[in-house]
């Protein structure tokens, strides 16, 4: 096994960002600020890892021109990457950031529908790769089996392979079953896997804590935007406060996160020195335009910020 670090993108996306000085019905909006980024869970993850200096390979299904043109961006980022083609084309999402109101809209296609060889092929792919973790993150396209992440997981964990799942609903749900070392819900998304709302900080610990004592993840991290975050795992419950800083996009934020957090746990970092990693690599990412356009650099400014808030350990 190595240190390389596999993610799994099974329903990509090429990201069209732009700004307007404001969005209004019926009007020719005019734009600026364009940027074209390849998207979608697992993509994000590794383009954060790359500009952390990690081992990764991102797994991608995709097809048609904008399968292909996902390639070549993810090429002229020198992120390595393996691709299952399919017939279906992928898909194209926009996102517009109103200036005058400070407030970004996002339009997010559902995707093409994927048949039963192209998941396939794609189970078998992995089954030939060597890495140390697979992080599986994103949305499924139509005709996908729920229980995919599933089946990734019992894969990779076969393997010897430590398993991350970033999505929601019923294919976290039935991922959770097959045992995860690591899920990275919204306190929304969490709340909808537990079937309660979690009003006060007690109430999430315990539902986090639940799903670790049962066995199902090993680690629990909750994003709560303006409020931070915290990891649950078997050494208790850290928390970490969020950074202000004025905001510009939330399109890959949660994937910077879990990327940053992802590496920090494999290089041996403590879960409080994890968490705060992953903290910092979702500010930068909140702070930049486009979808996970985050530097090392930006990265390790924003930890310095969030150590004058918190106690950030080693």
């Amino acid at each position: 096994m190595t240190n390389r670090i596999i993610t799994l993108t099974l329903n990509p996306a090429i990201d069209l960002a732009c700004s307007a000085a404001a969005v209004r019905p019926t009007h020719k909006i005019r734009t600026g600020e364009e940027h074209i980024d390849p998207g979608g869970g697992g993509i994000n993850v590794a383009r954060v890892l790359h500009a952390l200096g990690a081992d990764t390979l991102a797994v991608i299904l995709a097809g048609g021109v904008t399968g292909a043109l996902i390639e070549d961006l993810l090429n002229e980022a020198g992120v390595p990457h393996r691709t299952v083609r399919m017939r279906g084309r992928t898909r194209i999402s926009f996102n517009v950031f109103d200036r005058s109101a400070g407030v970004e809209y996002r339009f997010v296609p559902e995707g093409p529908t994927a048949e039963p060889h192209d998941w396939q092929a794609t189970l078998d792919l992995l089954h030939r790769l060597q890495g140390d973790w697979v992080v599986a993150s994103g949305s499924l396209e139509h005709g996908m089996p729920p229980d995919i992440y599933a089946q990734v997981a019992r894969l990779a964990r076969s393997r010897g392979q430590r398993v991350a799942v970033d999505t929601s609903g019923t294919p976290l749900a039935l991922a959770l079953e097959a045992g995860l070392d690591l899920i990275k819900p919204s306190l929304g998304e969490f709340e909808t896997l537990v079937g309660r709302t979690l009003e006060t900080e007690a109430a999430q610990e315990t539902a986090a804590l639940d799903l670790i004592h049962t066995g199902r993840a090993h680690m629990v991290a909750v994003s709560k935007g303006e409020e931070g975050a915290f990891l649950a795992s078997a050494q208790g419950v850290v928390h970490m406060p969020a950074v202000p800083v004025p905001f510009r996009s939330a399109v890959g934020a949660g994937d910077s996160f879990l990327a940053a957090m992802v590496l920090s746990l494999e290089q041996g970092k403590s879960p409080r020195t994890a968490l705060a990693w992953a903290v910092a690599a979702g500010t930068a990412a909140v702070v930049c335009a486009g979808t996970a356009r985050v530097t090392r650099a930006e990265v390790e400014t924003q930890l310095r910020r969030l150590a004058e808030l918190a106690d950030i350990g080693e």
